[in-house]
C-alpha cells in the first residue's frame, strides 16, 4: 500500500512511517509530496494520506497522528509503543512539549534533521534508526 504525506518530515512524518512499516504494513511505500498536492494526489493515486489537514489519519482530539494511528490500528496493548507515543506527542504538539522529558530531545533531532538532510527519503531512513533506538529504550523503561 502507498502511504502519502507532506514533504520535509520532522516528527510525526518520520514517526508514522516507522510505525506503519514496523507494525501496520511492512511493505508500505511512503511518499512525500508538496503539502498543497497531498490530498488530491493521494485520492487520485489511491494512497492513504496522513499527517495533514483533511488526511485520513491526522491530529484528532488533542492527539498527534502517531497516537491516532496507534488507536486506529489497535496497537495500544504494547506498553513500549504507548510510552513512545508520549514522547512523540510532546515533540509534535508545541503546547505539550513539557509533558515528557524526552520530547524536547526528539524535537531537536527532528529540527536538526531537516538542516542536515535535504532528501526526505534519506531523512526517513536515518530517522528510522532514531525510532528503533527510542522504542528499544521505551521497552526498557516500561519493563
Amino acid at each position: 500500500m502507498e502511504w502519502m504525506t507532506r514533504a520535509r518530515p520532522k516528527t510525526d512524518r518520520i514517526a508514522c512511517p516507522w510505525l506503519i512499516r514496523r507494525f501496520i504494513d511492512p511493505e508500505a511505500t511512503i511518499t512525500y509530496v508538496p503539502a498543497d498536492e497531498l490530498l488530491l494526489r493521494a485520492t487520485s493515486e489511491g494512497a492513504v494520506s496522513f499527517d495533514a489537514e483533511g488526511a485520513q489519519y491526522t491530529h484528532r482530539d488533542g492527539k498527534c497522528t502517531f497516537e491516532v494511528m496507534i488507536e486506529e490500528f489497535n496497537l495500544g496493548d504494547d506498553p513500549a509503543l504507548v510510552r513512545l507515543a508520549r514522547i512523540v506527542h510532546a515533540a509534535d504538539i508545541g503546547a505539550d512539549l513539557d509533558t515528557d522529558a524526552a520530547g524536547a530531545g526528539l524535537l531537536a533531532i527532528g529540527i536538526g534533521g531537516l538542516d542536515v538532510e535535504d532528501d526526505d527519503y534519506r531523512l526517513l531512513d536515518r530517522g528510522s534508526f532514531v525510532y528503533d533506538a527510542l522504542y528499544a529504550w521505551c521497552q526498557r523503561d516500561v519493563a
